[in-house]
């Protein structure tokens, strides 16, 4: 053992002095005791500062001394005391190191001596010892080499059971460790004969194992499937097995739809002929007959359904496999690159695998002429292909553009017809139509209808969809697609084929009323009031509101309500005819085939503005031509108005119905209506056919209603490119229709009051009096006479059809113009007049106006300023008649003459004369 050294660290110069002193262990801890415990708080502490703070005020050598002294005795015991402690754990470890090294040696003495032990035991006994067991190894390994062999003669039965049981994973993998195997003993001549027959084997296996793939297309099996995508990994042919799997689905469509639809040919057919076997599918598509069309499409569309699902059940399972085999493996690169190349195998097999099913479908299609297809029928097979593009549109995204084109070809051909035979259907009803009430529920609207049924909502027609409260629930959940709901079991063409009950609609009124007790209770109370006039007495509803009085209605209430409101029923029902409603449901059925198939929006939308046009124009043909009172120059029909008859009657009124053959433009035109002789217009006892007039004008006011309720969803199925047809539609006929309240109006209150008589009474009045009469003539009293007859007639009418607010204002707002027109005229005719005549004149207007007044509540008058200007105009002078006649373009060219002059004749000179007279006929005068 080395003698070890402790080296001894370096003494501070201070502590010299103390080292060399005997060290007292008592004495150094009574010194570190007598240091301040200040000095042990934390390294932060600044000592230097603490003795500085404890200096007297007045400093003393001698103590400053004496305390230096003993900081350095403290400083002094603290290093000593620290130095001796570091050399005590020095010497702990170094003694240590000694009991260790110690141990080390006698460690390695025994280890030498065992070894010799174990060299002198070895003999050679040992060695012959291993030889005999490597001999009996080899022997072994040559036992189950001969074994292997045995085995391998007899895996030809093995695989025969496992082919039948259709294990082809277990099938393969048997054959290729036979393979392995045999390439293992290939050295014995017994092998290569074997290994030859495994090979045919295994060739055999892959087209069992096609055979099995192509059986996925048609019922995809989990298990099955499965067993295939193993077989065909273990022979390393995953993307080989993917393209043969798109082959075979390509082969299931071709021979899954003609058999199909071969069965129907065939099962029509009746009979045992071969030929349609042979034939190509688009032809075969030709044989099939009308009763069968719809069963053999529905048919078609679920096996082409069961082949789409198949290939959708493929991809989940692949994608559900690939999510499961995660861990890396050595092969994993290879493993990569199948997948990625299956993947997009897959995804662009979506889109093949549709096209094929589009071109079968648009085939069978287009093989019949479906034009004459009932309705419902017709909308059977667009519903099933509709529901056919809502498999195609999830299946792959696509927009199933083969499938629109083709359909939208047959509907354009099938809906050209129908709507021809509608429109025919449609003048029939019209030229049968009485213009009768169709007594109706007052609450009645479209959404009560079967046909508006698809719309999905029982909404008020005048209430916009933007309109509508918010529900109070919570949003419907988003509606599992197809594939979702019928992944497992089921078909989604099912529902075609079941008989729906027919429904049951409840719009019409028992008799037109709707509570006869009602009626009694408001009404009983004022009936014997002889203080009321009769017009009061009739039946009313707010039209403003449309609220049915209450039991409460008082009798002030009633005395106050407007005299020229005529009504009868106790409710605001709708004023239609049964061919406003024809009209309706038709609207509704072209609504619902546009919803199934929207490429056909326009030519749909374009027939729906046709059923209006027909409409609009035989209402105005039958109850509103009249040429001798349209050119009154009142303006009765805006130019509006003029334009939108025109159009129909250019576009689709055929006006030589019946002189020639039908030639194709005239196909698309329908011959005009004419009137039932059973509607009687020139009877003065009911007011020249009002009551007929009323629904008919009435009935289409309410069908533009009704068409303007439609407005926004008509404009959400319309293509983009095409709105402006719709808003034009709207704006330019559809609003028109209350515009024909005018000249169909006008027509009965020309006739109601006798205008001519009452221009014989002014003719014989004097008017160049020279007294200023207090009493008026006689004329004004007969012609308010008139008025009051046609308010009683009114009163009588309305007891069988109500007459709205609207209606009767236009009345009489045409019978006062009339008047006015007629007084204007009659002061015309006037050949000499004074003054006085003059204000006689307005003395008569003025009592024909406040009687007037009590009659209508019509505010203001019409033409009262037309009356009144053309009587001060006698007033003027000749510079100002001048200014006048250019002014006032509104009277007539004899009406302007005979104010010239009548009432400057006196007055100018001639040529002063002529110059105004010339003035009027240059003037070029517009009709207003």
């Amino acid at each position: 053992m080395k003698k070890i050294e402790i080296v001894a660290y370096p003494i501070p110069e201070e502590l010299r002095e103390m080292r060399e002193q005997p060290i007292d262990p008592q004495a150094e801890q009574e010194i570190i005791d007598s240091i301040e415990e200040v000095y042990f708080s934390n390294d932060s502490f600044d000592m230097v500062q603490h003795e500085l703070e404890k200096l007297p005020p007045e400093l003393n050598l001698q103590e400053l001394e004496e305390c230096r002294d003993k900081l350095k005795r403290q400083q002094a015991a603290v290093s000593i005391s620290l130095l001796t402690l570091t050399h005590t754990d020095e010497l702990e470890r170094v003694t240590a190191l000694q009991t260790n090294l110690q141990l080390a040696a006698v460690i390695c003495t025994n280890a030498r001596r065992q070894l010799s032990v174990a060299k002198e035991g070895f003999t050679e006994a040992s060695l012959g010892l291993l030889a005999n067991q490597r001999r009996r190894q080899l022997l072994t390994g040559l036992l189950k080499s001969l074994r292997t062999i045995k085995t391998l003669q007899r895996t030809d039965v093995r695989l025969s059971e496992m082919l039948e049981e259709e294990d082809y994973p277990g099938a393969i993998q048997l054959c290729l460790e036979c393979q392995k195997a045999a390439s293992t003993f290939k050295h014995y001549s017994c092998i290569s004969e074997l290994n030859s027959k495994l090979q045919d084997t295994l060739e055999q296996i892959e087209e069992q194992l096609d055979v099995a793939l192509s059986k996925t297309c048609k019922h995809f099996d989990v298990s099955h499937y499965t067993k295939v995508q193993l077989a065909y990994t273990l022979l390393g042919k995953t993307q080989t097995a993917m393209d043969q799997l798109h082959m075979h689905f390509t082969q299931a469509i071709h021979n899954t739809v003609f058999q199909v639809v071969l069965g129907y040919v065939e099962l029509c057919a009746g009979n045992a002929d071969t030929k349609f076997q042979k034939m190509q599918y688009k032809d075969l598509c030709t044989h099939i007959t009308l009763d069968s069309y719809i069963p053999c499409l529905t048919d078609l569309c679920k096996a082409l359904w069961e082949v789409m699902v198949s290939y959708h059940r493929t991809m989940q399972w692949h994608e559900e496999h690939d999510k499961q085999e995660t861990t890396p493996t050595p092969e994993s690169d290879e493993l990569m690159v199948d997948r990625s190349y299956v993947k997009k195998k897959l995804e662009h097999g979506l889109t093949r695998i549709w096209q094929d099913v589009q071109l079968k479908v648009k085939a069978y299609i287009l093989g019949t002429d479906m034009s004459n297809f009932k309705y419902d029928d017709f909308i059977v097979v667009l519903d099933v292909i509709s529901r056919l593009m809502q498999v195609g549109e999830e299946f792959c995204g696509s927009k199933s553009e083969v499938l629109q084109e083709s359909i939208k070809r047959q509907s354009v051909n099938y809906f050209k017809n129908y709507h021809r035979a509608r429109l025919e259907e449609l003048r029939m009803f019209l030229e049968n139509e009485t213009w009768e009430l169709c007594p109706v529920k007052s609450n009645f609207n479209i959404a009560q209808l079967h046909e508006f049924k698809f719309m999905g909502q029982c909404r008020s027609p005048s209430v916009s969809p933007s309109r509508q409260p918010a529900s109070s629930t919570s949003p419907p959940q988003e509606e599992p697609s197809l594939f979702q709901q019928y992944l497992q079991e089921g078909n989604p063409f099912e529902m075609h084929i079941e008989h729906k009950e027919e429904e049951t609609e409840d719009v019409l009124a028992s008799n037109g009323y709707e509570s006869d007790e009602l009626e009694k209770s408001v009404y009983q109370d004022y009936d014997s009031d002889s203080d009321v006039p009769d017009e009061l007495k009739q039946d009313y509803v707010d039209e403003q509101t449309g609220d049915v009085p209450q039991k409460s209605v008082s009798r002030e209430t009633i005395r106050s309500k407007k005299k020229s409101d005529y009504n009868l029923n106790k409710t605001n029902a709708p004023i239609l005819t049964n061919t406003t409603l024809n009209v309706i449901r038709l609207v509704g059925k072209y609504m619902q085939m546009m919803n199934i198939l929207k490429p056909i929006a326009f030519d749909v939308i374009h027939c729906v503005s046709q059923l209006f046009d027909y409409y609009l124009y035989a209402v105005y043909t039958f109850f509103g031509r009249n040429d001798m009172y349209e050119s009154s120059g009142l303006g009765l029909i805006s130019s509006r108005l003029r334009t939108t008859l025109n159009r129909i009657q250019e576009s689709l009124i055929d006006m030589n119905a019946g002189v020639h053959g039908p030639t194709e433009d005239r196909k698309e035109k329908v011959p005009s209506p004419h009137l039932s002789q059973m509607v009687v217009l020139t009877s003065s006892g009911t007011l020249y056919g009002l009551a007929q007039r009323v629904v008919a004008t009435e009935s289409l006011v309410f069908l533009a209603e009704q068409f303007e309720s439609l407005q926004s969803h008509l404009d959400t199925m319309m293509p983009a490119a095409k709105k402006p047809f719709l808003q034009q539609f709207y704006s330019q006929t559809v609003s028109t229709a209350s515009e024909l309240r005018k000249p169909i109006y006008w027509i009965v209150a020309a006739k109601a009051i006798d205008y001519e008589q009452m221009l014989l009474m002014m003719a014989g009045v004097k008017w160049d009096i020279r007294e200023i009469m207090s009493q008026h003539n006689v004329y004004v009293d007969v012609l308010l006479k008139e008025f009051e007859q046609f308010n009683k007639r009114l009163g009588d009418v309305s007891r069988h059809v109500r007459i709205p607010l609207p209606v009767s204002n236009v009345l009489w707002e045409h019978c006062i113009r009339l008047a006015n027109r007629t007084l204007v005229e009659g002061y015309a005719n006037v050949k000499k007049c004074s003054n006085e005549g003059r204000a006689l004149m307005q003395l008569d207007f003025q009592q024909f106006l406040m009687k007037l007044e009590k009659l209508t509540d019509l505010r203001p008058i019409p033409d009262k300023e037309f009356v009144e200007t053309y009587i001060k105009a006698y007033y003027l002078t000749e510079n100002d008649m001048e200014q006048f006649i250019k002014n006032h373009r509104e009277y007539s060219m004899k009406q302007l003459a005979n104010l010239v002059n009548v009432c400057l004749g006196s007055h100018i000179n001639k040529k002063a004369r002529q110059k105004l007279l010339a003035a009027i006929d240059d003037i070029d005068r517009p009709k207003r």
